[in-house]
């Protein structure tokens, strides 16, 4: 193992003073936000009426948060280093409170929260409160593009972000909890992915505090040699920061920053497949909180969790201990007689540029570049008459993805995700132009690998999805391609990508991103080969019960009507839009200025399917969708010919 080593020249005894009076002042405002309503800098005793009548929030991740985000501070600053914050603990919506309000940002995006004492006393009002902030890292605060309230995403998210962002790091604390979810624990391979000179690079932090909500994490139980080896085997050097004592702490924590730093540029320079630099911290959950809680053990155990002192307005030696915890910090150091943080606190906060809370690549629509995208006239299948031609939709589409890669090889702002499926459905003419992103080594039988291709794919829908989800919340351009059936896998992350946007776009200084667009094909219709297991079109439902301001579903009839309907997903702004399309050779009914006008209609009218155009319907036969159409227009056709003097309507639905 690499232990980061303590040195007397990692930090001087001021830079001591400053990160450790920075993590003092988040680790107070982190409790301040959980527990109080007035009186803010404990100008005079707590009281009862001082407390929040109902106590919401989590402690026990905030302190190792703290520490974290205080340390890069001064690392961002030592080394001019451009960085991302991902929070996978993000039940610690405290602690990135905190250190936004201390650096600014927080008032900056959101004024009326002032960096004095009725700034700070609104800032610990609103925290899980009615009318108030949610108590996790969500679209409010600044600096964020990861919520972490559903955990397992982190990881895939910080990739995500990395891709195409050469220069920038993305720093990601990994919770000891979430490490042992299905994604994050597949999200490790992510570092197989980048290229250590076209995109930027992250830098794990796998935080062990050692428990969950009321069990021990396995990951911090397992031996060291066990964990080092896991960790070296998916390909990282992992450095060791662990330990109780703030003042070793900081030294050691400082060294292995400076050593993970110096690492990443050198690989950037070297420019070969790398091991990774990663740190594992070890700290006490609930670290400087309350010790024991009558006469039970609180800080390093699961107890801290949350609220490690309950029912603190009722009982006056628990009041007593709340306030002797919080004046622990020795908040009249931390700040002025006004509230705002002394010097020694924002002593190592970056300049603006640099502050994580600031940063546009959590506010991605602050960079977003416009999509390079063809002229659809070029890929469209010429038609005579509805049904003479036909066409594989996903192939014709492939072609018109070839153009977009060309169209925006420039900006490198577009990428196709997929589980092991873009050739099986029928998008390879893409590999005209790019390949599959591939660091490892090759063979004579692979094909299609380049360690700079623009084509991601790996087994692993969630990653498909974490990888996506990363880089359009970060400005960027993407399309997911994966079989219907499967793409349930993913089902809780679209919950959550939803929820994201749906809040997001109220926010006024959130600036719209690229929308989520999913292309489902293999769909229920045509498994023949495969068979029921391949067989579910229930992703539909799952979206379509999802806000109706952000989703969006798409069922174009044939290749023309699923060229535009692709066309303007890609060109659409903070929406998850799902296409389903077959990738079977299919009747073209309609030409490309009919499937224009029918796209943006969303429902029409087929004059030419059915029969007496001129007189109110005996029946309407609608459809959806290219396997339904067919069938409708069969059934129309059958009318026609046995009942002529039925009036028939048939009308398509391509936009739901």
């Amino acid at each position: 193992m690499t232990v980061a080593e303590t040195r007397d020249t990692a930090l001087t005894e001021l830079e001591v003073s400053q990160v450790d009076a920075q993590w003092r002042a988040a680790n107070y405002l982190s409790a301040g936000q959980i527990y109080l309503l007035a009186n803010p800098l404990l100008a005079e005793p707590l009281r009862p009426g001082h407390v929040k009548p109902r106590l919401l929030g989590h402690w026990g991740t905030s302190p190792g948060l703290n520490f974290v985000y205080a340390h890069l501070n001064r690392a961002i600053l030592a080394h001019g280093t451009e960085m991302l914050f991902v929070t996978g603990p993000g039940h610690g919506g405290p602690s990135l409170l905190a250190n936004t309000w201390i650096e600014g940002s927080y008032t900056e995006a959101w004024p009326e929260v002032t960096q004095d004492a009725e700034g700070m006393r609104a800032l610990f009002r609103q925290f899980s409160f009615p009318g108030g902030v949610p108590s996790h890292v969500s679209p409010q605060v600044p600096g964020s593009l990861h919520e972490g309230g559903e955990l397992g995403y982190s990881l895939a998210h910080a990739f995500g972000a990395a891709f195409d962002n050469p220069g920038l790091v993305v720093a990601c604390v990994v919770g000891d909890g979430e490490a042992e979810t299905g994604p994050l624990a597949t999200s490790w391979h992510g570092c197989r992915w980048l290229d250590p000179v076209r995109d930027g690079a992250v830098l794990p932090i796998l935080h062990l505090n050692g428990y969950k909500i009321a069990n021990p994490a396995l990951l911090a139980r397992i031996t060291p040699s066990e964990l080092d080896s896991l960790l070296r085997g998916y390909g990282y050097a992992p450095l060791y920061v662990e330990g109780d004592e703030p003042a070793q702490m900081h030294q050691a924590m400082a060294a292995a920053l400076d050593t993970a730093l110096a690492d990443l540029a050198g690989i950037r320079t070297a420019g070969t497949r790398p091991k990774w630099p990663m740190i594992v911290l070890r700290t006490p959950k609930g670290w400087t909180g309350p010790s024991t809680v009558d006469g039970k053990q609180v800080e390093g155990t699961w107890r801290s969790h949350q609220v490690p002192l309950s029912g603190v307005r009722d009982d006056p030696d628990r009041l007593r201990q709340l306030e002797a915890w919080l004046r622990s910090y020795r908040p009249e150091e931390l700040f002025d007689a006004a509230g705002a943080p002394t010097a020694s606190v924002r002593a190592l906060v970056p300049p603006a540029e640099l502050r994580m809370g600031s940063s546009p690549h959590a506010n991605g629509g602050r960079i977003l570049r416009p999509l390079g995208l063809p002229d659809l006239a070029r890929h469209a299948v010429p038609v005579d008459h509805p049904g003479t031609a036909t066409a594989e939709p996903t192939r014709v589409l492939g072609r018109y993805l070839r153009d977009v890669f060309v169209a925006s090889a420039d900006r490198r702002n577009f990428r196709l995700f997929g589980p092991d499926e873009t050739a099986s459905n029928r998008l390879d003419a893409v590999y005209e132009v790019t390949a599959k992103a591939w660091q490892l080594a090759t063979t004579a039988d692979d094909e299609h690998l380049a360690p700079d291709g623009r084509v991601m794919e790996v087994l692993s829908e969630h990653l498909c999805q974490g990888w996506l989800e990363g880089y359009l919340l970060s400005g960027r351009h993407g399309l997911f391609s994966c079989y219907e059936a499967f793409v349930h896998i993913v089902d809780s992350m679209l919950n959550q990508h939803v929820k994201w946007l749906k809040t997001h776009r109220a926010i006024p200084w959130r600036r719209p991103i690229a929308s989520l667009t999913y292309l489902l094909t293999s769909h229920v219709w045509r498994q023949d080969h495969n068979g029921f297991s391949h067989q579910d079109p229930g992703f539909v439902d799952h979206v379509a019960n999802k806000s109706a301001e952000v989703v969006r579903v798409y069922l174009p009839p044939d290749a023309n009507t699923l060229l535009h309907v692709a066309d303007h997903c890609l060109r659409s702004r903070d929406y998850v839009n799902v296409i389903v399309a077959g990738k079977n050779d299919t009747p073209v009914w309609l030409d490309a200025e009919q499937a224009a006008l029918h796209c943006a209609r969303g429902i029409s009218s087929w004059d030419w399917a059915g029969t007496h155009p001129g007189r109110e319907p005996d029946v309407v036969l609608a459809c959806a969708g290219d396997a339904p159409t067919i069938e409708i227009l069969a059934a129309a056709k059958l009318l026609r010919e046995y009942l002529p003097d039925l009036a028939v309507r048939v009308v398509n639905v391509v936009d739901l």
